[in-house]
């Protein structure tokens, strides 16, 4: 399993690859400029060639570059779409620079509720701030979102549909964060609730779209629609769970990337060793056959209008996605 964190490029780009380094990472995640600010510098031939000269140096694959928070592709407003767009071509730009293998970028806002509109929009600025890129091996990944307000992204069905917009024309996958997971409504924290999850998953988008997991336990409770990291295992999500997660056959060999706190030194480098720990071993035949048999008897639950279970252990509400 390749594991690692989101790292700081205070002082120099090459400074995030030496923290991944030092914290232990075999993979790692920065921003390539200032995440919420529209103009960003270029950066000199000099400081790519050291960034990928410390990068290869460390053996860390693959790196991830995560988008501007600013940008929204699906935005409504023609002036903010269109700095959007700006800042996502320059984020493609640099990634390519850097030699980065994946940029995950949010899906965006519908922001008024038009979310139709809001799926072909993003679909219409990707294109437009991919156009004429040579992406040299980088894939741009979508990240999964926790469903607040008119966010776009919180369910596999709409995913697929974004995703499916740009098929064939740019190189594109999914980033699964656990956190929002959990918060939309994906019953991720009980055995039978991952097995569902993931099929579900490979039915509607396909496993093999899956290049990254954000590894992030969750400060607000199952179906929430609220974003808020927490400490591996000291969430909602727990550590049980993320021993699942981590070992399911079909997402052990994902690179996972820990997005979560720092509120006291060291916690970046002590939410990866509980990820290698929680991580550890194979599951033993009886795990597997077992996950396999309550795969099987979920099929057989009562169903909603959309598909989804009814209940889930216990759960006070449907299952929301």
């Amino acid at each position: 399993m390749r594991a690692g964190v989101h790292t700081s490029i205070a002082g120099a780009l090459e400074n995030a690859a030496h923290r991944a380094h030092e914290i232990g990472c075999d993979a790692f995640q920065m921003f390539s400029a200032n995440p919420r600010g529209w103009r960003a510098q270029s950066i000199s031939e000099a400081a790519c060639n050291k960034f990928c000269e410390v990068r290869a140096g460390h053996g860390l694959t693959p790196l991830a570059i995560h988008a501007n928070y600013l940008i929204n592709l699906a935005a409504p407003d023609a002036v903010i779409r269109a700095l959007s767009v700006a800042a996502f071509r320059a984020e493609l730009q640099r990634a390519i620079a850097l030699g980065a293998d994946y940029v995950v970028l949010h899906p965006g806002s519908a922001r008024n509720g038009e979310r139709g509109g809001a799926v072909a929009g993003f679909r219409e600025s990707l294109l437009q701030a991919a156009r004429g890129i040579q992406f040299n091996g980088l894939t741009v990944l979508v990240e999964n979102t926790a469903g607040q307000g008119n966010v776009l992204g919180s369910s596999f069905e709409e995913l697929a549909e974004i995703l499916g917009g740009v098929a064939g024309e740019i190189p594109a996958g999914l980033c699964i964060d656990t956190a929002h997971l959990f918060a939309a409504g994906y019953p991720i924290h009980t055995p039978r609730g991952l097995n569902q999850t993931v099929r579900r998953l490979d039915a509607t988008i396909g496993l093999d779209k899956v290049r990254l997991v954000h590894a992030n336990d969750s400060k607000t409770g199952f179906g929430s629609r609220c974003d808020r990291h927490a400490h591996i295992g000291e969430g909602y999500i727990g550590a049980d769970a993320f021993r699942r997660i981590l070992r399911h056959p079909n997402l052990r060999l994902i690179p996972f990337i820990c997005e979560t706190p720092i509120d006291k030194p060291g916690d970046d480098r002590r939410n990866l060793d509980m990820i290698r720990r929680l991580g550890q071993g194979k599951k033993d035949e009886s795990e597997v056959r077992r996950q396999e048999s309550e795969g099987r008897r979920a099929q057989l639950e009562p169903r909603t209008a959309h598909g989804s279970p009814a209940r889930q252990d216990g759960a006070a509400t449907a299952w929301r996605s």
